[in-house]
């Protein structure tokens, strides 16, 4: 496996920067949103400042993997200039161990009232163990913003 891993996505909202940018970083709204499908978020703590601490809990509330297994995901924000761009670390966690470490870099830009957002991941510090978590990360990034999608259809 390589020891680093790169994701790249964009997509188009029809919704205002302002709107794409605070559901990144408003807990209520995230909740909602977080995670692939068939995931919930029981815990979602966001503190969206530099040097601010994420902490999401994602739960299979659908049983895709085992119903009712928990996922936490710890991060810190490394940049925040509103609404335009995010840069948060993270550690994608199981057993209480990290599987690998994330730097998201989100990027927000609005054109006659819809917003492009295009997401940089970089995958880092791969420990044994994640390679079932990395082989779907790229297809659980679309769901969860295929989610983000129609939360803000709903706003």
């Amino acid at each position: 496996m390589a020891d680093n891993q790169e994701l790249r996505l964009t997509r188009v909202f029809d919704a205002p920067r302002d709107l794409v940018f605070k559901a990144w970083t408003d807990s209520k709204l995230v909740s909602q949103w977080w995670g692939p499908n068939g995931f919930t978020n029981p815990i979602c703590e966001i503190d969206p400042k530099v040097g601010g601490k994420i902490n999401i809990v994602m739960e299979d509330s659908a049983g895709l993997i085992k119903k009712g297994s928990r996922y936490p995901m710890t991060g810190t924000f490394t940049e925040i200039d509103e609404p335009k761009k995010i840069v948060y670390t993270s550690e994608a966690i199981m057993n209480d161990k990290p599987l690998f470490e994330n730097v998201v870099t989100v990027i927000f830009e609005e054109q006659d009232g819809k917003t492009t957002m295009n997401i940089h991941i970089i995958v880092s510090n791969i420990q044994p163990g994640a390679e079932m978590a990395l082989a779907g990360m790229e297809m659980g990034w679309n769901q969860q913003l295929d989610k983000l999608g129609e939360f803000l259809k709903e706003d």
